[in-house]
């Protein structure tokens, strides 16, 4: 990450008082580069890639229905939970209204219930409910549920602590929100578990309970402990002091939807991630400056054996409803 600079061992959150960096450097590189308005918008190649991704799943499901169990957990790992890992990204960016643009938001929420599928466990309507809370509250206390609780802070903070943390992941991440920021289930969200649960059953009756592990087991493997799983801590968790959002440009954006380019996604949430490499190349000179992380794999390593890091490493502020894209007109606002 370049030069590091220590931080004592952490028993709170870094409290700033300050609103989230993205906005101010959103508006000053929209001054000087007005064409990366031109950016944003819809992808026309994800629904292909999402729906291939699908069938690429259907098929494996069908091959692993006659393995042993420890082939089954092998490729679930090794194949299918990378898979799956890249869906939940893909859902990410249809969350943004990418598939289809904001003019058909409800064909982006229907599409990625269909994106859901291999994941396993209904997803895709409870992630947008509380993503757009992430970008609008970065950070925000009882807001943001992307930050670790308290709790979470105080206990995971051995190597071995936090290797299981690390592992667990998919588990903090599904439940801590109903324990942080409850909020009433909406119609999307039964319609998503009706559709997940019957396109499970229908997969049972067919092939048995194997595939129905590869697709469960590796979702939850490789969002726990697996290099992809390493974009999780590199977006937000503060390696360097001051600096709350980090990207990574190397070869897993390829997988991964360019998550990687996370500073740039905060930057302009409207724009498809297969076009945030061309922000950077715009506004280089905001980027290139900027702390970044070299490897995924390496973010995990430091994450666990470092106890300087610990998932109390992470900005924390009380939101002002003010500062919620104020350098936005009322139609940017909609394009989250």
């Amino acid at each position: 990450m370049g030069n590091r600079v220590a931080l004592s061992s952490r028993a709170d959150f870094e409290w700033v008082y300050t609103e989230q960096p993205h906005t101010q450097r959103r508006r000053e590189i929209l001054a000087k580069y007005p064409a990366i308005k031109s950016l944003m918008g819809s992808d026309p190649h994800l629904k292909w890639v999402v729906i291939g991704m699908v069938l690429t799943q259907l098929l494996a499901c069908y091959l692993v229905r006659n393995l042993s169990w420890k082939w089954v957990f092998f490729w679930a790992y090794a194949f299918g939970g990378c898979i799956n890992h890249s869906m939940t990204l893909a859902i990410h960016d249809i969350s943004h209204n990418v598939a289809f643009g904001n003019k058909q938001a409800r064909w982006n929420r229907w599409f990625a219930v269909f994106a859901n599928l291999p994941v396993g466990i209904p997803y895709s309507a409870s992630f947008k409910k509380y993503h757009i809370d992430h970008h609008r509250y970065l950070g925000g206390h009882n807001l943001d549920v992307d930050i670790p609780t308290d709790f979470e802070g105080w206990f995971f903070c051995t190597p071995f602590r936090k290797l299981i943390w690390v592992t667990l992941q998919p588990f903090f991440y599904g439940l801590r929100p109903l324990c942080v920021n409850p909020k009433a289930i909406t119609e999307m969200e039964v319609f998503n578990a009706l559709v997940q649960f019957s396109f499970d059953l229908i997969i049972f009756y067919l092939w048995g309970l194997k595939p129905i592990i590869y697709m469960v087991a590796g979702t939850l493997l490789c969002m726990g402990l697996h290099p992809i799983s390493g974009h999780f801590i590199a977006e937000h968790y503060m390696f360097l002091k001051g600096y709350e959002t980090y990207s990574y440009y190397g070869p897993l954006n390829c997988i991964t939807f360019n998550v990687g380019y996370h500073m740039e996604h905060h930057d302009f949430p409207s724009i498809p991630g297969s076009k945030l490499p061309m922000v950077k190349k715009i506004a280089a000179e905001y980027y290139d400056t900027l702390p970044q992380h070299q490897s995924w794999v390496r973010v995990l390593w430091d994450f666990i054996f470092d106890d300087t890091i610990g998932p109390y490493s992470r900005v924390k502020r009380i939101c002002n409803s003010l500062w919620i894209y104020p350098s936005l007109d009322r139609g940017s606002q909609k394009l989250l």
